[in-house]
Protein backbone atom coordinates (compact mmCIF):
# COMPACT_ATOMS: atom_id res chain seq x y z
CA UNK A 1 0.00 0.00 0.00
CA UNK A 2 2.70 2.18 1.01
CA UNK A 3 4.44 1.96 -2.41
CA UNK A 4 1.12 2.54 -4.62
CA UNK A 5 0.69 5.66 -2.81
CA UNK A 6 4.38 6.66 -3.32
CA UNK A 7 4.31 6.19 -7.05
CA UNK A 8 1.16 7.82 -7.04
CA UNK A 9 2.46 11.07 -5.34
CA UNK A 10 5.50 10.63 -7.73
CA UNK A 11 3.38 10.11 -10.62
CA UNK A 12 0.67 13.04 -10.29
CA UNK A 13 0.66 14.09 -14.06
CA UNK A 14 -0.57 9.93 -15.01
CA UNK A 15 -3.48 10.32 -11.80
CA UNK A 16 -5.65 13.41 -12.34
CA UNK A 17 -8.12 13.63 -9.67
CA UNK A 18 -10.82 12.29 -12.30
CA UNK A 19 -8.82 9.17 -12.13
CA UNK A 20 -8.26 8.58 -8.18
CA UNK A 21 -9.32 9.68 -5.07
CA UNK A 22 -8.22 9.15 -1.23
CA UNK A 23 -10.71 6.99 0.86
CA UNK A 24 -12.61 9.26 4.06
CA UNK A 25 -11.28 8.25 7.31
CA UNK A 26 -14.85 6.36 7.79
CA UNK A 27 -13.90 4.52 4.46
CA UNK A 28 -10.59 3.66 5.63
CA UNK A 29 -11.61 2.94 9.39
CA UNK A 30 -14.67 0.15 7.81
CA UNK A 31 -11.43 -0.87 5.49
CA UNK A 32 -9.16 -1.79 8.23
CA UNK A 33 -11.82 -3.40 10.29
CA UNK A 34 -12.47 -6.04 7.24
CA UNK A 35 -8.86 -6.90 6.34
CA UNK A 36 -7.45 -6.72 10.04
CA UNK A 37 -5.53 -4.25 9.29
CA UNK A 38 -3.02 -3.21 12.10
CA UNK A 39 -4.20 -0.38 14.32
CA UNK A 40 -1.89 2.95 13.92
CA UNK A 41 0.02 2.64 16.84
CA UNK A 42 1.27 -0.85 16.14
CA UNK A 43 2.73 -0.33 12.64
CA UNK A 44 -0.50 -0.85 10.56
CA UNK A 45 -0.92 1.67 7.92
CA UNK A 46 -0.82 5.13 8.46
CA UNK A 47 -1.75 6.81 5.36
CA UNK A 48 -5.13 6.91 3.76
CA UNK A 49 -5.02 4.38 0.56
CA UNK A 50 -6.38 5.43 -2.82
CA UNK A 51 -8.95 4.18 -4.87
CA UNK A 52 -9.17 4.34 -8.48
CA UNK A 53 -11.50 4.24 -11.15
CA UNK A 54 -11.30 2.29 -13.99
CA UNK A 55 -8.45 4.41 -16.37
CA UNK A 56 -6.94 5.19 -12.91
CA UNK A 57 -6.54 1.69 -12.13
CA UNK A 58 -5.10 1.13 -15.22
CA UNK A 59 -2.50 3.65 -14.78
CA UNK A 60 -1.94 2.00 -11.68
CA UNK A 61 -1.03 -0.96 -13.25
CA UNK A 62 1.45 0.85 -15.47
CA UNK A 63 3.51 2.56 -12.80
CA UNK A 64 4.10 -0.66 -10.94
CA UNK A 65 6.84 -2.76 -12.00
CA UNK A 66 6.61 -6.13 -10.29
CA UNK A 67 5.90 -9.31 -11.37
CA UNK A 68 2.88 -8.95 -9.57
CA UNK A 69 1.85 -5.64 -10.49
CA UNK A 70 1.47 -7.03 -14.49
CA UNK A 71 -0.34 -9.85 -13.47
CA UNK A 72 -2.89 -7.67 -12.00
CA UNK A 73 -2.53 -5.28 -14.28
CA UNK A 74 -3.56 -7.74 -17.11
CA UNK A 75 -6.39 -8.69 -14.62
CA UNK A 76 -7.53 -5.46 -14.12
CA UNK A 77 -7.86 -4.75 -18.09
CA UNK A 78 -9.63 -8.11 -18.15
CA UNK A 79 -12.06 -7.59 -15.06
CA UNK A 80 -13.17 -3.82 -16.89
CA UNK A 81 -13.55 -5.58 -20.73
CA UNK A 82 -15.60 -8.15 -18.78
CA UNK A 83 -17.42 -5.49 -16.54
CA UNK A 84 -18.07 -3.33 -19.82
CA UNK A 85 -19.65 -6.35 -21.67
CA UNK A 86 -21.91 -7.45 -18.89
CA UNK A 87 -23.33 -3.75 -18.39
CA UNK A 88 -23.80 -4.28 -22.02
CA UNK A 89 -25.72 -6.88 -22.20
CA UNK A 90 -27.84 -5.46 -19.08
CA UNK A 91 -28.39 -2.47 -21.46
CA UNK A 92 -29.79 -4.85 -23.86
CA UNK A 93 -32.07 -6.48 -21.50
CA UNK A 94 -33.56 -3.41 -20.48
CA UNK A 95 -34.03 -2.11 -23.55
CA UNK A 96 -36.43 -5.34 -24.56
CA UNK A 97 -37.87 -5.35 -21.33
CA UNK A 98 -39.03 -1.76 -22.21
CA UNK A 99 -40.26 -2.46 -25.21
CA UNK A 100 -41.93 -5.64 -24.12
CA UNK A 101 -43.69 -3.26 -21.51
CA UNK A 102 -44.31 -0.99 -24.71
CA UNK A 103 -45.75 -3.53 -26.40
CA UNK A 104 -48.08 -5.14 -23.57
CA UNK A 105 -49.32 -1.08 -22.68
CA UNK A 106 -50.77 -1.48 -26.82
CA UNK A 107 -52.24 -4.28 -26.33
CA UNK A 108 -54.18 -4.16 -22.99
CA UNK A 109 -57.23 -2.99 -24.61
CA UNK A 110 -56.94 -5.52 -27.45
CA UNK A 111 -56.64 -8.56 -25.51
CA UNK A 112 -59.48 -7.23 -23.24
CA UNK A 113 -61.76 -7.28 -26.56
CA UNK A 114 -60.89 -10.67 -26.92
CA UNK A 115 -61.47 -11.52 -23.46
CA UNK A 116 -65.04 -9.93 -23.91
CA UNK A 117 -65.65 -12.04 -27.24
CA UNK A 118 -64.51 -15.19 -25.62
CA UNK A 119 -66.58 -14.87 -22.60
CA UNK A 120 -69.84 -14.42 -24.86
CA UNK A 121 -69.32 -17.88 -26.96
CA UNK A 122 -68.77 -19.37 -23.15
CA UNK A 123 -72.09 -18.05 -21.53
CA UNK A 124 -74.07 -17.12 -25.03
CA UNK A 125 -77.25 -15.11 -24.39
CA UNK A 126 -80.61 -16.78 -23.81
CA UNK A 127 -82.21 -17.43 -27.44
CA UNK A 128 -85.61 -15.70 -27.54
CA UNK A 129 -88.27 -17.17 -26.73
CA UNK A 130 -90.93 -18.02 -28.81
CA UNK A 131 -94.53 -17.65 -27.55
CA UNK A 132 -96.76 -20.79 -27.32
CA UNK A 133 -99.83 -20.70 -29.52
CA UNK A 134 -101.02 -18.82 -32.40
CA UNK A 135 -100.09 -15.74 -33.73
CA UNK A 136 -101.82 -14.70 -36.77
CA UNK A 137 -100.53 -12.40 -39.44
CA UNK A 138 -100.10 -8.59 -38.21
CA UNK A 139 -102.86 -6.75 -39.01
CA UNK A 140 -105.49 -9.16 -39.99
CA UNK A 141 -108.99 -9.65 -38.12
CA UNK A 142 -108.44 -11.97 -35.37
CA UNK A 143 -104.20 -10.44 -34.58
CA UNK A 144 -103.07 -9.65 -31.00
CA UNK A 145 -102.68 -5.75 -31.87
CA UNK A 146 -106.09 -4.96 -30.96
CA UNK A 147 -107.58 -5.15 -27.76
CA UNK A 148 -108.54 -8.96 -26.54
CA UNK A 149 -112.22 -9.99 -27.24
CA UNK A 150 -113.93 -11.14 -23.81
CA UNK A 151 -113.80 -14.98 -24.27
CA UNK A 152 -116.05 -16.08 -21.69
CA UNK A 153 -118.67 -18.30 -22.72
CA UNK A 154 -122.21 -16.69 -22.73
CA UNK A 155 -125.29 -18.81 -22.53
CA UNK A 156 -128.87 -17.56 -23.47
CA UNK A 157 -130.71 -16.93 -20.82
CA UNK A 158 -134.07 -19.35 -20.23
CA UNK A 159 -135.43 -18.68 -17.77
Amino acid sequence: MRHLNQQVKRNAKRFPPAFRFQLSPQEFKILRSQNVISSEGHGGTRYRPYAFTEHGAIMAATVLNSERAIEMSVFVVLAFVRMRRAIAANRQVLAKLAEVERRLETHDADIQGLMDAIRELINPPDPPRRRIGFEGPSGSPGSRSKAPKDRTPHFPNNG
